[in-house]
């Protein structure tokens, strides 16, 4: 009768426990789907992006008011330019620019020949009236004394006399019109040179508005970039923190299977030295398998599956 023989090769126990053990919890760390208890989400694993900060942001607002846009509109979430409303579509400069052509239109009215009348004296003609008013009771007290001297010299009623009061009278008249054109030539002079300083006054408010309307867009330009740059400054860190967020969560996530790897190396190196177990069983005749041999195999296979799947 033939003889039929069945050899079975085991590891030491402690390294088939160990193995075992490592089969277990692999399954366990398999099964941590992300956002479970306990396990972060693909979002907290995955990068994420800050949202714009309140500096960039004013800093938007600032370069869009400078190209005479109105108030921009930001998403909640990500910060970010959603719309920009009706502005004036007037840009940060032309303010200057329309000032500068109104002190142009002003000067222009104060120049050519008829520009010092509005700068005449209202109480002009009145120091002119009282003035010659004046000058005529003055000349009017010096007739007497000419009659006076007629009679002293005998020519009372003559032709003298007459002739002398012609010449008073003449020589009165030049004076009072000599006295009007100097006050009348004072108060042209005075208003000439008036609107001779308020046109160059006028053309300087114009030269300077037009220097501001070149120096603005500057001045706000910088502005813009130091606000720009400190929001750059801020989004970074921002950026930077979440980064950090990041990776601690992967650390966080893949530290139990880093762990495991280590365990599942640390089995096989000692697998590979240790002493194995050599089982022979001997079936008589080209029978089946014995009875004993069948509930030995069965058993052996229930509790490796069952290892593998969390049983015992």
């Amino acid at each position: 009768m033939a003889t039929d023989y069945t050899q079975t090769t085991r590891r030491a126990p402690f390294i088939e426990a160990a193995q075992e053990n490592y089969i277990d919890l692999l399954t366990q760390q398999v099964g941590r789907a992300p956002g479970s208890a306990g396990v972060p989400t693909l979002a907290e694993l995955g990068p994420q992006v800050s949202a714009q900060n309140v500096l960039t942001q004013a800093a938007q607002q600032q370069a869009a008011t400078q190209a005479g846009l109105g108030q921009l509109t930001f998403d909640p979430t990500t910060g970010a330019v959603t719309g920009a409303g009706t502005g004036t579509g007037v840009a940060g400069y032309q303010p200057f620019l329309d000032q500068a052509q109104q002190y142009q239109t002003a000067a222009a009215g104060l120049s050519g020949p008829q520009a010092f009348q509005q700068f005449m004296s209202p109480y002009q003609q009145q120091v002119i009236d009282t003035t010659l008013a004046e000058f005529d009771t003055q000349t009017a007290q010096g007739v007497p004394q000419l009659a006076a001297n007629a009679i002293q010299a005998g020519a009372f009623g003559g032709g003298r006399e007459g002739v002398a009061q012609a010449q008073y009278a003449s020589d009165a008249a030049a004076k009072r019109a000599a006295l009007q054109a100097q006050l009348l030539g004072q108060g042209f002079t005075q208003a000439n040179q008036l609107a001779q300083n308020a046109f160059a006054q006028q053309q300087n408010l114009g030269d300077f508005s037009r220097n501001l309307a070149s120096l603005q867009p500057s001045l706000a330009a910088s502005g813009v970039q130091q606000l720009g740059a400190a929001g750059t400054g801020n989004l970074a860190y921002q950026q930077a923190l979440l980064d950090a967020q990041q990776q601690r969560n992967q650390l966080a996530y893949n530290e139990p299977m880093t762990r495991l790897a280590a365990f599942g190396s640390g089995i096989a190196s000692q697998a590979s030295g240790s002493p194995t177990t050599t089982t022979q069983t001997t079936l008589g005749g080209g029978q089946g398998v014995g009875p004993l041999s069948q509930a030995l195999s069965a058993g052996l296979s229930a509790y490796g599956l069952g290892s593998i799947f969390g049983g015992r």
